[in-house]
């Protein structure tokens, strides 16, 4: 089977990660039998230097005709990049919004899990962790405030800014539809998270979630005010399975969730419309000040090449295939610099790689995956 992926290699360490998710898929198609092509697209800070834009017609042209979109990273360091002298409209994160809203990209998935060979990176207590823990928050992309009228001017003789929070149920419920769906798939827990005891909004949405709650009577529903979740995320982890929320409150929330498992190096996300289409990307950023060095993680972005198959693909063997090989390499003491034990006693049984070889090592263990299942079978 051969598919089609429009690639966003970006900014900083973008083109490094994303080097790295493509030897992994390649692999992928060797194994399993499969092409994948690919076709560069421009975007963020390299696309305003080449076009005068962040984000070009074209470039939304050839992401349409792509089965699915996997992206590196974009922007820069917003104190010194001449980038973030242009006004906000020109900015490499204006790419972004424009792409999401021009895909129909209205739910972000970002798993959070901890892996038993990274529990030293964990920044909490082991008494929190516990076995560790494994949630994926399910953001609503393209409405809230991110996406409502804003303006800035005088009134009164003051300079006066005002960004407008706005959601319709429809926007509402086909994004909680999407949790549920994900939550009937896992341990059957939904968190809907809000700010109902202030806004009109964060109303809305609970009142919307509960009516789509009553169509999934064997998942259980919870409502939790998002000042809470951002304590409970640091005080009970485990707890979490899948947390929906509105655009702005995911933004921070996965954040904090990502740190949580230690390194955001780590976390693949993906932003889905309502075909099979969607866009892969790590959740982390562009991280300028290590590009080039050859030392970013490249695991985020191979994950999101997992993602990629199994829920734009329905190549859920081959997803597996690679995730297993992940936890292949650090079951091995196979590490970048991000994820090395903090303790020198813990880096003995560890070997610290660059970019490239972390790569190359997870590469060849989807092979010995693959090897071993044939045997076994």
């Amino acid at each position: 089977m051969e598919y089609r992926i429009g690639v966003i290699s970006g900014d900083g360490i973008g083109p490094e990660i994303v080097r790295e998710a493509k030897k992994v898929l390649d692999q992928v198609g060797k194994v399993y039998g499969h092409t994948f092509a690919y076709d560069e697209i421009l975007m963020g800070g390299i696309s305003i230097d080449k076009t005068g834009e962040p984000l070009t017609d074209g470039a939304i042209a050839q992401a349409k005709a792509s089965d699915a979109v996997l992206m590196g990273s974009i922007g820069g360091n917003t104190s010194t990049s001449p980038w973030y002298k242009l006004p906000p409209e020109l900015r490499p994160e204006a790419g972004l919004l424009k792409l999401r809203k021009s895909l129909g990209l209205f739910a972000n998935l970002r798993p959070a899990y901890l892996y038993n060979e990274l529990k030293e990176a964990c920044p909490l207590r082991d008494e929190i962790i516990g076995d560790g823990f494994d949630m994926v928050i399910v953001r609503e992309l393209t409405g809230g405030l991110y996406f409502g009228k804003r303006v800035t001017e005088e009134r009164g003789g003051l300079k006066t800014a005002e960004d407008t929070l706005t959601y319709n149920e429809e926007e509402i419920r086909r994004v909680a539809k999407r949790g549920f769906d994900i939550a009937k798939k896992r341990r059957k827990k939904v968190t809907s998270v809000d700010k109902a005891n202030v806004l009109d909004s964060s109303r809305l949405w609970r009142s919307v979630v509960e009516e789509v709650g009553k169509d999934y009577p064997d998942v259980t529903l919870e409502h939790m005010l998002v000042d809470n979740c951002a304590m409970q995320l640091v005080k009970d982890p485990r707890q979490f399975d899948v947390i929906l929320t509105e655009n702005m409150f995911g933004d921070i929330l996965s954040d904090e969730a990502s740190m949580v498992t230690g390194s955001i190096g780590m976390l693949s996300s993906a932003s889905l419309n309502d075909t099979k289409f969607g866009l892969y990307e790590p959740s982390g950023g562009s991280a300028p000040d290590i590009a080039g060095k050859g030392i970013a993680n490249p695991i985020a972005t191979i994950l999101s090449g997992a993602m990629m198959l199994r829920y734009s693909f329905d190549l859920d063997r081959e997803a597996d295939a690679v995730e297993e090989a992940v936890r292949q390499a650090l079951r091995e003491g196979i590490r970048t610099i991000d994820i090395m034990p903090q303790q020198e006693g813990g880096r003995e049984s560890v070997v610290q790689v660059g970019t490239a070889e972390m790569g190359d090592l997870i590469v060849q263990r989807i092979q010995k995956y693959e090897c071993v299942t044939e045997s076994e079978g």
